[in-house]
């Protein structure tokens, strides 16, 4: 057994749990945005698709690398090469969020907390995915340790984001 298996081996029960807890939340996501179905309309797609798309998207990156993580017999070099390639194209998304954010005007109104749980905590674990995922390729020691920090925040952000739209569509939700 390779010393990057042997480490990712120690954290099999905490992939396992983050992997499920963020399969479960992508469902109770679906589950939230159809009770506030009413709310979603075709003038709100843009907040929509800036906020409750990527909180989706956070919890499904999550559950892929637990999945990388836990794939069976599956090479140091192609571990390290799908997690940075998941990391990478978590950035190109928030990237992508960001710019949709400030084109449409949304980043100036949200407050300084939801600019920091929307757009800057995911982004910061995207980029620990990423250089986990590179320092994986190069034997790092640390490396999966980075990982764990990248999925921490990813789910932290994710569930935070989840509950400040639950509150923010029942609060508009039409009697």
């Amino acid at each position: 057994m390779t010393a990057l298996a042997e480490s990712l081996g120690q954290w099999h029960d905490f992939y396992v749990l983050v992997g499920t807890a963020a399969a479960t939340l992508v469902g109770l996501t679906f589950v939230a945005a159809s009770i506030g179905g009413g709310y979603f309309s075709p003038d709100r797609r843009v907040g929509m698709q800036s906020f409750l798309s990527p909180t989706v998207v956070h919890f499904t990156a999550i559950l892929i690398t637990s999945l990388i993580v836990l794939a069976p017999s599956v090479s140091g070099s192609w571990t390290g090469l799908l997690l940075a390639g998941d990391g990478l194209a978590g950035l190109g998304y928030c990237g992508w969020i960001w710019r949709r954010m400030i084109r449409h005007g949304l980043f100036a109104m949200i407050d300084t907390v939801d600019r920091l749980w929307y757009a800057l905590l995911p982004t910061a674990g995207y980029l620990l995915v990423a250089i986990a995922g590179i320092g994986m390729l190069a034997r790092q020691d640390r490396a999966a340790e980075v990982l764990a920090l990248g999925v921490i925040l990813l789910l932290l952000a994710g569930i935070r984001n989840a509950w400040d739209m639950t509150v923010f569509i029942i609060q508009r939700r039409q009697p």
